[in-house]
Formats: C-alpha cells, sequence, structure tokens
C-alpha cells in the first residue's frame, strides 16, 4: 500500500516548512513502529520555492493554485501510468485544495478506490476567516467546502470547537439534512502532527525572561492587533512586541518566546492556536480568552471572560479588566512556572501529536508498545 501525502507548500514564516518533511518521517516511523512492512510514504508536492504568504493571511493566495495545480498534474500522472492501486490512500494536508474533486473522480470512474483524508484548517464557513470575510456569495464556497467532505472518506479537525462549527455553517446554514451516522464517521478530530514542536524549542526554555509580552498572530484583523497595540500604549512599564512587525528568523520569534513571560491572545477566530503552544513549551504564560478553541484546550488558570476582549466592551471597562490581569501575570510571573510547565505537556499529548490520524491510516499501535 501507498500512502501518498499531498503537502502544503513551504511559507517560511508558518509551520508548512516544518510540515515538509515531518509528515512523511513520521508516518514511515509509525508504519515502522506498527510492523507494516507493506506500506510505502510518498510525498507529493507542487515545488520546492519557498513563498511569501499574502499578508495577513496564512498562504500566498495567488501561488498557493499553483502549487496545487502542480500536486493534481502529478496525481493524474499517476493514475494514467497504473501507479495507483485499489487501496493506497491519499493525505491532504490542507482540506482547501481542488485537486481531492479530481482525485475522486478518477479513482471512481477508473475503478480504483483509495481511501482520501485532509485536515481542515479553515474556509468560508468561518465568519472571521480571510474566507468568510472577503468571499460575500457563499453559495459556492459553501457548496464546495460541502462538496469536499463528501468527497473525503475522513475529515480531520485539530479540535472540536472546528468540528461544530464546520457542521452548523456548512451543512446547517441551508438547512440540508445529513445522516448522522455518516457525520460521526467522516468527521474525526486528531492533534495535528506537530511532536516535533517540544524538542525544537527545547533549547530556548531557560532563556532569561524579560518583561516582555508578544502578539505571535497574523496581522488580520480577526487577531485585533490594534487592540494589543492600545493596551501597549497604556502599559509603558511592560516591553511589548508584535511579532510580525519585525520582520523575524524562526530562530529570532522562538528566542522572544523563550524571553517573554506572556503570550497574549485576543483573537475572534482560532480553530486551534500554535503559538500560544508555543509559548507554554518555553513557560511564557498563555493568557486567552474564553472562547473559540481556547474553551476545551485551557482550564481558567489561563482563560480571561471572552467579553474583555470584544469591540463592544473593550473600551467599555473591558481594556481595565485586560489590564489588571497582566499585571497580576507579570508581577507574579513566578508562581505559576510550574503549572505552564503541566499545560505545554497536556497540549502536546492532546492537541499537537497526530495518534488519531496514524491509527486510522496505518493501523492501532500494537499493544504493549505505546
Amino acid at each position: 500500500m501507498k500512502v501518498y501525502v499531498i503537502d502544503l507548500e513551504s511559507v517560511p514564516t508558518r509551520y508548512t516548512c516544518e510540515w515538509k518533511g515531518h509528515i512523511p518521517a513520521l508516518l514511515s516511523e509509525a508504519a515502522t513502529h506498527r510492523d507494516r512492512l507493506d506500506v510505502e510514504i510518498v510525498n507529493i508536492s507542487g515545488g520546492e520555492e519557498q513563498l511569501k504568504a499574502t499578508p495577513g493571511a496564512f498562504l500566498n493566495f495567488a501561488q498557493t493554485n499553483v502549487y496545487k495545480n502542480n500536486q493534481l498534474t502529478q496525481v493524474a500522472k499517476l493514475f494514467s501510468e497504473g501507479k495507483v492501486l485499489p487501496g493506497d490512500q491519499f493525505i491532504f494536508t490542507d482540506a482547501w485544495n481542488p485537486a481531492i474533486i479530481q482525485l475522486k473522480y478518477m479513482s471512481q470512474l477508473l475503478d480504483i478506490p483509495v481511501v482520501i483524508h485532509a485536515l481542515w484548517h479553515a474556509g468560508s464557513y468561518d465568519p472571521q476567516d480571510f474566507l468568510g470575510r472577503l468571499i460575500k456569495d457563499k453559495r459556492w464556497t459553501n457548496n464546495f467546502e460541502k462538496s469536499i467532505w463528501h468527497a473525503v472518506d475522513y475529515n480531520w479537525f485539530a479540535t472540536q470547537f472546528h468540528i461544530d462549527m464546520f457542521f452548523e455553517n456548512v451543512f446547517g446554514c441551508f438547512g440540508l439534512q445529513l445522516d448522522a451516522a455518516e457525520w460521526q464517521r467522516k468527521s474525526l478530530r486528531t492533534g495535528w502532527p506537530m511532536e516535533y514542536m517540544t524538542k525544537t524549542l527545547d533549547h530556548y526554555k531557560g532563556l532569561k525572561k524579560r518583561n516582555l509580552i508578544l502578539f505571535p498572530h497574523r496581522l488580520a484583523p480577526e487577531k485585533q492587533p490594534e487592540m494589543f497595540r492600545d493596551l501597549a500604549k497604556s502599559m509603558p512599564q511592560y516591553e511589548w512586541i508584535v511579532c510580525q512587525d519585525e520582520e523575524l528568523t524562526k530562530n529570532e520569534y522562538h528566542k522572544l518566546l523563550g524571553e517573554a513571560k506572556i503570550v497574549l491572545s485576543l483573537n475572534l477566530q482560532e480553530t486551534l492556536g500554535i503559538s500560544c503552544f508555543e509559548g507554554a513549551i518555553v513557560d511564557a504564560h498563555p493568557l486567552v480568552p474564553d472562547r473559540l478553541s481556547y474553551m476545551e484546550m485551557y482550564n481558567e488558570r489561563w482563560k480571561y471572560p471572552e467579553e474583555w476582549a470584544t469591540p463592544e466592551m473593550y473600551p467599555n471597562g473591558g481594556k481595565e479588566l485586560l489590564m489588571e490581569k497582566i499585571e497580576h501575570f507579570m508581577e507574579n510571573y513566578g508562581r505559576y512556572v510550574d503549572e505552564v510547565s503541566e499545560l505545554a505537556k497536556h497540549l502536546q499529548k492532546d492537541f499537537f501529536a497526530a495518534g488519531p490520524l496514524l491509527d486510522k491510516v496505518l493501523g492501532p499501535v500494537p499493544k504493549g508498545d505505546k
């Protein structure tokens, strides 16, 4: 059996760089651990050039289509040359990939049944995402997302919050019925394949801390960077850095994480939240609103009432409450170091390791080997 990995293009400021090498290696290691000598991992790349994301976005809105079209061409050639066999599996590391439709077309019309997996990051079903904000006529995107979901055998999400939002906004918005058993079978949660993160960041742990508060998110409206800048003006006793203002290398970014005391989220859109986990690994305390994916990932220690960071309440008392919370964490930083270390272990195990995905693709780990 071949497992084809349809990867994401490499953007230096995103985790897609690490995923290019990590996911094939992770699958290969997992196959060996399960004694799956019949499995061959094949990576389908659309090019090796590192691309710059569209400002504020996850990927480049134009170049991502060039990349995905290159991948589709390769997949079509594999079918035409008879190299794809029944039972082979395809893992799309981004579900918003039109090649899924063409793959399903070839698989069914050529009678070569394959298994398709896809990882959902975001889409037009999220009103705070770029697709949700910029695309006004969502009839075509809603039907595209619905078609992708049906074409895929296993749709993977990183949080239950994301699963619920997808169902409500993709299948609920037009009042369409969906078989409950099919929904449960095809909509699954797995940790994202980021097993490497703790090891990557480990040598940044133990750096001397500064009175530093970081905004590590994209410069997009749903992340509310202007709210962060306003807090910085009102609390000049601390150092505040918006990471994407600095054009940092990965090493420079990780060093700032290691020196920071707080990683602050004011986000209106978050289906996982990688940067807050990165901060926790190096003992930077995450401070997040009690909404979105954060609700299931963090206990009350690390959350503040979501209303404080809304456009409505922030200028009407929310700002002052946030400032009190930030000051408490900054002035009492040492009290919570052990707790944040435990938090990082919990997040790694439940949200940043892809065990359920690996088990579905390759079968479970033999008993006694876990």
